[in-house]
């Protein structure tokens, strides 16, 4: 059977999704009311929080000699570092003439650095500025992917609201951490890849509408090319600045780029090519390479550009005392040194074993099991507006319930509709799963940290709202159904932002009696 342009893309590509005033209002709105949550006294404390001891004053170490440089020894040894720089006597924190080693590549650290730039080094509002931009942007991406991944504008809006009262993801926003630039970057790969699998099978429909089996024998076994697909290029940078924000970007990398090979075997399949199984090896590897292999390691590589036209940053001049080994004498002195540098942090991460109060076991991450404290104060009365004998002040890293748990229940749909109803869109959500955490179960004892999550949260959000539209149904359902289905979505939607609500005062460093505090550790692990 023959078919027209127009038959072929509902075949590929699905009904077009409606409502497209909703599909941008709607996200919109959400973001909107999750910025202004997130920006709300996002100075407060005007302390280096939790890991911000670091990334924070490694941002700004970028921004005043090009790489991180290391702690003044004096103030170090007298632990006055934090104290000084919370002051803003930041020019007494460094020593200007010793870099640093430092574990994670240095795009989050220029962000933070950029953000400490344009509201001063004083400011805390501007140590967490360009993280929590990024938080935001996210909830407005979440929206417009789902909108695109679901076909429908009501599930991008419901994904988008989600996100903005996720009690992880708002913490990490209001943080001058990395993990959740790492997010952002990851998640926007994955947004530009669902658009590359859109509109390459835009242009694999133009190419062979019309076409009886005759004329697909004549393009070739293999069929037409797909273009030079600028969208996958574009995800190909932005994996690039995963990587250079934290290692563990390349976990995505790699399962997002099978994830976008097995669309275009699918993509060939249905549309008739002969040969669809090697068709990609063909067709869309070589540009394929370029874009999603060549293109992150250059884009990481130009990361360290500081590094590079500093003659101070840590191992610099490594190879002015280790000359190269036979047959390697072409290689500069600076990559060398490089190199040098990345297997010191490599052996950093594979030997960190080292114990901690919050170390966890990944099993534990989905439901909650031990969230990670950030900041506790114990203030008594008479301080800081305490007005009971003993108070809390405290920002803890724990995921609103309903989504965390939700999704893991929405786990083993995903892994039925995937496997067993060949649903991409249940692969697409689990691929992020895969890329984000996964990974973690392989490396054995290393010391991990809960808070990591954050690095997947979009696709714990992805996964409840794909089981709340199964519930509600297509356009075409019984509208007993979809009444039930937008029902249970309203209901689930009004518990996450009362936990949200409930939590928020333990998100936010709010000084509250110790018995409030106490009520909210539902758990002895969460304490």
């Amino acid at each position: 059977m023959v078919e027209t342009e127009g038959q072929l893309r509902r075949r590929l590509l699905g009904e077009p999704p409606g409502q497209v005033l909703l599909g941008w209002l709607g996200p919109l709105i959400a973001a909107v009311i999750g910025g202004i949550l997130r920006f709300w006294n996002l100075g407060d404390p005007h302390q280096l929080v939790f890991d911000e001891t670091y990334y924070v004053k490694q941002g700004w170490s970028m921004i005043l000699f090009g790489v991180e440089m290391r702690n003044d020894p004096v103030l170090n040894d007298a632990k006055q570092i934090d104290q000084n720089f919370t002051a803003g006597n930041v020019l007494k924190v460094y020593d200007p003439t010793t870099g640093d080693l430092v574990v994670h590549p240095p795009v989050g650290k220029w962000l933070i650095g950029w953000g400490e730039q344009l509201f001063g080094i004083d400011n805390s509002f501007g140590w967490r500025f360009a993280v929590c931009v990024m938080g935001v942007l996210s909830i407005l991406m979440i929206g417009r992917a789902a909108r695109r991944l679901f076909g429908s504008s009501l599930l991008g809006t419901v994904a988008a609201l989600m996100l903005a009262f996720e009690g992880h993801h708002f913490v990490h926003s209001r943080t001058g951490l990395l993990d959740l630039i790492l997010m952002f970057w990851a998640f926007a790969a994955f947004c530009l890849l669902l658009i590359d699998r859109d509109e390459s099978r835009k242009v694999l429909a133009h190419k062979v509408a019309g076409l009886d089996r005759a004329g697909l024998t004549a393009l070739g076994p293999w069929g037409p090319s797909t273009g030079w697909r600028p969208w996958r290029l574009a995800a190909g940078v932005c994996l690039g600045l995963a990587c250079g924000t934290k290692w563990s970007g390349a976990y995505f990398l790699v399962v997002f780029g099978l994830m976008t090979v097995l669309w275009d075997m699918g993509a060939r399949r249905a549309v008739g090519i002969t040969r669809w199984k090697t068709a990609w090896l063909v067709k869309d590897t070589p540009l394929a390479l370029l874009w999603m292999v060549v293109t992150p390691v250059v884009v990481y590589c130009l990361s360290w550009w500081g590094w590079f036209a500093t003659e101070i940053g840590y191992n610099r001049h490594w190879a002015d005392t280790h000359p190269a080994e036979p047959g390697w004498g072409w290689v500069p002195d600076s990559v060398r040194s490089w190199w040098n540098y990345h297997a010191q942090i490599l052996e950093f991460h594979t030997h960190l074993v080292s114990d901690h109060p919050y170390k966890t076991n990944p099993w534990s991450w989905l439901i909650q099991g031990r969230p990670t404290s950030f900041f506790y104060e114990g203030p008594k009365q008479g301080e800081q507006g305490c007005l009971v004998e003993s108070c809390s002040k405290a920002i803890s890293s724990i995921g609103t319930p309903s989504i965390w748990w939700g999704a893991t229940l929405a786990i083993f749909v995903l892994l039925f509709m995937w496997a067993l109803r060949r649903d991409w869109r249940a692969g697409a959500i689990l691929a992020g799963f895969m890329g984000g955490y996964v990974p973690w179960f392989l490396l054995g004892d290393r010391t991990i940290y809960s808070f990591y999550a954050v690095a997947f949260v979009p696709y714990v959000v992805l996964a409840c709202v794909y089981v709340l539209g199964l519930l509600i149904g297509g356009p075409r359902a019984r509208p007993v159904r979809r009444k039930i289905g937008l029902g249970v979505t309203g209901a689930f939607l009004v518990l996450e932002i009362v936990l949200f609500a409930f939590f928020w005062p333990i998100y936010t460093a709010q000084v509250v009696p110790y018995s409030f505090w106490s009520a909210h550790m539902w758990f002895p692990s969460w304490i």
